[in-house]
């Protein structure tokens, strides 16, 4: 199952995940407050449904989710490690596993530290600076799993 980013759904689910009330995501698209309701019910039935088959698909064991935040936590049964899924506005759906990597080494650099702080952002989450994406990313998970 994919995630329609660009459907009105997932606006509403977005702008309530930041914190916007119904009736006043109802009142910016002109809509009633009920229709509102409504669609954040099946946007996070979706988002819960999606999250549970990235982990069925990433062969990770479900700890906890949060289809509000859009985030599951659980533990990867092949790399036996922590793992995280979840949805980003700008990255979309996204599997972090716990890890120690040489990132100064890693050609991925850049994409991880993009991808840590603009979720940090998303959440609201406010972290330390720092130029490496496993010491941002344990800070940042652990700041989110006390939040959910």
């Amino acid at each position: 199952m994919f995630l329609p980013l660009k459907d009105k759904q997932f606006e509403f689910w977005r702008l309530k995940r930041s914190g916007f009330l119904n009736i006043n995501i109802a009142r910016l698209f002109n809509i009633s407050k009920q229709a509102v309701s409504r669609a954040l019910i099946t946007m996070d039935d979706r988002i819960e449904k999606t999250l549970l088959e990235m982990a069925h698909a990433n062969q990770i064991e479900v700890e906890r989710v949060n289809s509000e935040c859009g985030v599951l936590f659980g533990h990867s049964m092949p790399f036996n490690a922590s793992a995280i899924i979840f949805v980003s506005v700008k990255h979309g759906m996204q599997v972090w596993y716990k890890h120690e990597g040489n990132c100064g080494a890693c050609n991925r650099y850049t994409q991880c530290i993009e991808l840590l702080w603009d979720f940090a952002d998303e959440m609201k989450i406010k972290l330390q600076k720092t130029d490496d994406p496993t010491k941002l990313a344990d800070e940042l998970f652990e700041k989110l799993r006390a939040l959910v």
